[in-house]
């Protein structure tokens, strides 16, 4: 007779299974640990090429401005090239999804502002990017106000007064422009336009040059102008500054009055500028960038530079300037549903 003897499942299957487990667990160890030493390997060799810093506008604006500047301090401490890309267009979201889709590796980074972080979502439906989730942020760079330019040559205005005056009684005849449909500057201008109860047509650009130069040439009556791009024009006599944006007189132009100064109740409107790289960048890699930037904002050269032009220094760190960004969105939000703004 012939006895078949099959074992029971648990006892022979149960040591394997244990053994699998074990293995599966070492192996993630193994893994993980892996992926931390390259990481922090990568940091500490990072970088060991030049480094892209992308710009959604024009070059000679203001965005474009606080790049070179500071991109320069970085190139000369990190001993690789910050390349400046200009990529302008939509409010900057055509250079953020670019980065956006760029490896998270610290090689190609964005220099965002509210224009494209937080005002952006609420104007263009669908974006392929989301701003909160796609991108690590780095650090705030600079906050700055606008100012409210004239060209002399066609505006005879020279207070708020009266270039308010000069709209009331020509409102369809006047415009003004602006460095594309949802920025800040758009924004102020809707803002003026509310609150002094007229009509007054907004013509957005692709760049804050291309709106500056139009000014400059008679073409548009006036516009908000971010300070260090429109400084050497009125300090050259092409454009006249009517007033500026900050709740303060700036150091760099105390003699050009507040736009509350002038009775506009409570208008207050500012430009910031921060750098974001593509999210799951490493954190020893955002922490290396990070330490950059706040080293080359300290540089007292730099310093005296941005400030000449009218920009704060602000080097948050990264949890500073992530909880920054978050707290801006309902702020603008409101605005842009108050005011009615699309893009254009």
């Amino acid at each position: 007779m012939t006895f078949h003897f099959t074992p029971c499942p648990s006892v022979r299957t149960a040591p394997a299974r244990s053994a699998w487990r074990l293995s599966a667990v070492v192996g993630a160890a193994v893994v993980g640990l892996a992926a931390a030493n390259a990481a922090h390997a990568d940091a500490g060799a990072f970088p060991n090429k030049p480094v892209r810093m992308v710009v959604g506008f024009a070059a000679g604006g203001g965005a474009d401005v606080v790049a070179r500047l500071v991109g320069a301090k970085m190139s000369e401490s990190m001993g690789q090239q910050v390349v400046v890309e200009n990529r302008p267009g939509a409010t900057g979201t055509i250079a953020a999804d670019s980065v956006a889709r760029s490896p998270a590796d610290g090689y190609s980074l964005f220099l965002g502002s509210q224009s494209t972080m937080v005002i952006a979502p609420n104007i263009y439906p669908k974006l392929p990017f989301d701003p909160l989730k796609s991108f690590t942020p780095v650090s705030q760079l600079v906050s700055m106000p606008l100012l409210l330019v004239v060209n002399p040559a066609k505006v005879s205005a020279k207070t708020v007064e009266e270039l308010t005056k000069q709209i009331k009684a020509n409102p369809n005849a006047m415009s003004y422009a602006s460095s594309g449909a949802g920025g800040p500057q758009h924004i102020a201008g809707e803002l003026y336009k509310h609150l002094l109860r007229a009509d007054v047509t907004h013509v957005p650009y692709s760049g804050e040059s291309g709106a500056i130069a139009d000014v400059l040439g008679g073409h548009i009556p006036y516009m908000f102008a971010n300070l260090p791009v429109a400084m050497p024009h009125i300090q050259a006599g092409k454009l006249r500054a009517l007033a500026i944006t900050s709740l303060q007189r700036n150091p760099t132009a105390p003699d050009i009055p507040t736009m509350v100064e002038a009775g506009m109740k409570d208008f207050e409107v500012l430009t910031w500028y921060g750098v974001f790289a593509p999210a799951k960048t490493p954190a020893p890699v955002v922490q290396k960038l990070y330490t950059e930037m706040q080293q080359a904002l300290a540089k007292p050269d730099l310093k005296a530079k941005l400030a000449d032009q009218g920009l704060t220094t602000v080097a948050s760190n990264p949890a500073d300037f992530s909880r920054f960004v978050q707290n801006e969105v309902p702020k603008w939000s409101t605005l842009i549903k108050e005011f009615g703004i699309k893009a254009e």
